[in-house]
């Protein structure tokens, strides 16, 4: 039962996380996604996972806005009523997008140098048939 419980507070502190960073009006933050967070079993601690859009400034910059949003988001959180404490938050990169688009750059790239070459279709035959003439007879 704890186990449901602390899966659906790190569902829920996603989705509010996420509204929160939708809230915030500082432009330094670029388009963030959060991934995922992981409280810890004493709810003091949570890892907030996100990933950015864009170029490496891009991802510095929006670090250290959501660095300096934490008061903030903390804040909000605590209006809540399923938790009873506030988790410290700690935000941290999620490179799995990353790595996935990666990997299926690298899976394209094998495929099209093995796919087998390209032959025009020829005419197409016509398929002999072999039509054998049943004697008929007559029993009398």
């Amino acid at each position: 039962m704890w186990a449901r419980r602390l899966e659906r507070l790190n569902e829920l502190l996603q989705q509010e996380i996420s509204r929160l960073i939708l809230t915030l009006d500082n432009t330094d933050i670029g388009f963030v996604t959060v991934t995922g967070v992981k409280l810890t079993d004493d709810l003091y601690q949570a890892r907030v996972f996100y990933s950015v859009l864009g170029s490496e400034e891009d991802k510095e910059k929006s670090r250290e806005a959501l660095i300096k949003a934490i008061p903030f988001i903390r804040s909000e959180i605590r209006h809540l009523e399923n938790l009873r404490r506030i988790p410290n938050l700690e935000f941290v990169y999620d490179e799995t997008p990353a790595r996935a688009a990666r990997v299926f750059e690298i899976l394209n790239r094998i495929e099209t140098e093995n796919a087998p070459p390209v032959v025009p279709p020829s005419k197409p035959r016509r398929a002999k048939t072999n039509v054998r003439k049943a004697k008929s007879s007559k029993k009398k």
